[in-house]
């Protein structure tokens, strides 16, 4: 597909939230009004979604990816070489780091199916189109799910209609892919949904209205592109103040009604103000 027109912005409230985090690449959707965040230096961070204030509840001792929050309310890591589980006490300890002979490289972003399905970006080596989604079934059997994504996979992110698995592919080919959700599990056509040229695509979400939102490490800019295929600039930072490389983006609080974005350059959580309402996320009961 053709890189779209690109020349409107939108217009909308920028504020901090969550100072003091150590340089956050991932911000992920929790239950119980709570958002949760990683750190440099393996902290998961708990934030409070009403006051913006957060506590560390763990810790995995590597840079944290990205995060999910399973139905039993464990949070799942990608960091340190593997995907870990984070107990709603602390505890840690690895859920998954592949098949013995598939190890996952580089772990950067995990996201639930409704059956319980742990999909998994491993971006592999910077620019060495090494990477791979993997599928991790519930209670941590893993397998590589799909190859042909090898320009450093990022961002996941299921389509509100639970039919796809949209893949920000970060290099070389910058774009916004999707591959079909078999019934079987297994991996269906793989197509382009938009191209992205001279940004890293990192981050992506859906609202309500199956609007999806794409944030880059580079520029410092998200996007938002429509389900009739228009692409539009929702924020850009030329500064790299409010916004410093927005890796991940997330809709959180209870009715998914505040759009968030974690900054990997800084030492916050970017909210913005755009009137929109975050699609469902699944939160699967593990055994």
């Amino acid at each position: 597909m053709a890189l779209l027109d690109t020349n409107t912005q939108l217009s909308f409230f920028v504020g901090g939230f969550g100072e003091g985090l150590d340089h956050p690449e991932c911000i992920a959707c929790g239950l119980d009004n709570l958002a949760f965040a990683g750190g440099e230096a393996g902290q998961i961070y708990r934030i409070e979604m009403t006051t913006g204030e957060f506590e560390e509840i763990g810790n995995t001792g590597g840079f944290v990816g990205g995060l999910a929050q399973d139905g039993n309310r464990n949070v799942y890591a990608c960091s340190n070489g593997a995907v870990w589980r984070i107990t709603p006490g602390g505890a840690c300890s690895v859920y998954s780091n592949g098949t013995p002979g598939n190890p996952i490289a580089t772990p950067n972003y995990p996201v639930f199916d409704q059956a319980g399905n742990l999909f998994v970006s491993d971006s592999g080596g910077w620019k060495d189109d090494s990477g791979r989604l993997f599928r991790i079934r519930p209670g941590g059997e893993a397998e590589v799910w799909e190859e042909s994504l090898c320009q450093f996979p990022n961002g996941l992110a299921i389509s509100p209609d639970g039919q796809y698995l949209y893949v920000a592919v970060s290099l070389n080919s910058p774009r916004v892919s999707r591959v079909a959700l078999e019934a079987d599990g297994t991996s269906g056509t793989v197509e382009t949904v938009v191209d992205l040229p001279e940004t890293v695509p990192d981050g992506l979400t859906f609202d309500t209205e199956g609007n999806l939102y794409i944030s880059c490490y580079r520029p410092d800019r998200i996007y938002r592109f429509s389900p009739e295929g228009e692409l539009v600039v929702l924020a850009d930072d030329f500064e790299g103040t409010y916004m410093a490389a927005p890796t991940n983006v997330a809709f959180c609080g209870d009715n998914r009604e505040v759009f968030l974005s974690a900054n990997l350059g800084r030492w916050h959580i970017t909210r913005y103000d755009i009137e929109a309402t975050g699609a469902a996320l699944n939160y699967p009961k593990i055994p």
